[in-house]
């Protein structure tokens, strides 16, 4: 008997390792080793995905002078991460499932190095465009990816995996913006050496990929039975066997809600590129020190940081987000008031409320795992938002770059980005709405 049950014990345990698609010859110990790796990787990339842009808007006077660039050549140049994450990112899930995700991430952290430390050097604006492409082709295959990483690896902790993820990114984001000038003073005054630096953050970030190159990771369906859901049996079988039961495309431009989620996506992207872009030119025209203006650009990056993390939670136990969206606007339209009424006196107040507002991104986020009630379906949602999203927003910052230049100073780009708000608010309150992109593209 007890040989029976030995042997019926065995058969069980072979049944779960088959089920959970976990190989009898994965060893533990290497599997906790690399996701060690994994969460080192996903911190310090997420590390490496903004200060490409927030550092260059920290010096963009000094970047300026000394390439001959105009107002309206630096507004194209605000422009360009949202052009390179619209097009590069729309080739990221190709390349992952050719390549792997680690692989591919591990070549965007190489491509970030490599533009920073050539764009600063290549003695021109043609030069220097094309380092920056290069840097954010990196950021775009990288953004794209992340959460795919954490899914695949983490799929027990994606809410505390994507709250590191994004506490990491407003850190590097804040971080590059509020330290750029004092370490361009300190390594002899010289903008290049003061955006080249980061190059070295960036060759950081390629180590902890290098021995993942090769490890696609668990599957989707490695997880154990413990930790295996009971209520989600047919997702487990369409894991096993998704060529007998392929997810039926979802005809997403059929969903008004996708629409709206898609231009709210962008109307805050606008508004996040001109901020990093320009606010702290805006900040010492009025005659802020340059040091200083650096800071409040930091500290309107950092406020994400908290934010990311008590915004999601409350969008999440709220039927309709449309409060949080409100809200959010309102803070921003106070800050662009009083950055055209009072830009220094009040620089310190404007600086948190236009933190406060950019923070519409995790709520964006958010939004997109609300409104789709499938994984294929937030996976279908979220490209269709973000890539028609960094479309959208790509005109804003090269707008403003013009009307700065045309007009001889902030009144009429302020009184844009206001006017941008209004939309933004609008067809926020529409996608916050309690429906399913799913339901909508079925009519």
């Amino acid at each position: 008997m007890m040989a029976g049950m030995a042997s019926e014990e065995t058969r069980t345990a072979t049944r779960n390792s088959v089920t959970v698609g976990e190989p009898r010859t994965t060893a533990p110990a290497t599997r906790a080793w690399a996701a060690r790796l994994v969460v080192a990787g996903i911190v310090l990339s997420a590390l490496n995905l903004r200060p490409a842009i927030t550092s260059l808007g920290a010096l963009l006077k000094e970047v300026r002078d000394g390439l001959g660039m105009s107002g309206s050549v630096a507004g194209l140049l605000t422009s360009v991460p949202p052009l390179c994450f619209a097009v590069f990112g729309a080739a990221a899930p190709r390349l992952a499932r050719r390549f792997g995700p680690a692989a591919v991430v591990c070549a965007g952290m190489v491509a970030i190095a490599g533009g920073l430390l050539i764009r600063p050097y290549a003695g021109s604006i043609g030069g220097f465009l094309a380092g920056s492409a290069l840097a954010l082709m990196g950021i775009a295959v990288s953004n794209v990816l992340m959460p795919v990483i954490v899914k695949r690896w983490f799929p027990d902790r994606v809410g505390s995996m994507t709250g590191l993820y994004s506490m990491a990114l407003a850190a590097g984001t804040s971080v590059a913006a509020a330290v750029t000038v004092p370490l361009t003073d300190a390594l002899g005054g010289g903008w290049q050496s003061g955006l080249a630096v980061w190059a070295a953050l960036a060759a950081a970030a390629i180590l902890p990929w290098l021995p993942l190159v090769r490890d696609p990771g668990p599957a989707p369906a490695d997880r154990h039975p413990a930790r295996q859901p009971l209520q989600e049996p047919q997702e487990l079988h369409e894991q096993q066997a998704p060529q007998e039961r392929p997810e039926p495309a979802l005809r997403i431009t059929r969903s008004r809600t996708a629409w709206a989620l898609a231009v709210f996506f962008g109307l805050q992207a606008t508004a996040a590129y001109i901020t990093m872009g320009w606010m702290a030119q805006i900040f010492r025209d009025a005659g802020v020190p340059a040091g200083t203006a650096g800071l409040l650009l930091a500290l309107t990056m950092v406020m994400g940081v908290p934010l990311a993390f008590v915004i999601p939670r409350l969008a999440t136990r709220l039927p309709h987000q449309g409060p949080i969206v409100l809200a959010l606007g309102v803070c921003g339209l106070a800050g662009y008031a009083g950055l055209y009424l009072a830009p220094a006196a009040g620089a310190w107040a404007w600086a948190v409320l236009l933190g406060v507002a950019n923070c519409a991104f995790p709520l964006a986020l958010t939004m997109v795992g609300m409104r789709a009630r499938t994984g294929a379906g937030v996976a279908q949602l979220s490209a269709f938002a973000q890539s028609t999203g960094y479309l959208i927003s790509i005109p804003g910052p090269l707008l403003v770059g013009v009307l700065y230049q045309s007009s001889g100073g902030w009144g009429l780009p302020i009184a844009l980005m206001a006017a941008l708000m209004l939309p933004q608010m609008a067809v926020g309150v529409l996608a916050g709405r309690d429906r399913t992109v799913e339901d909508e593209a079925a009519r």
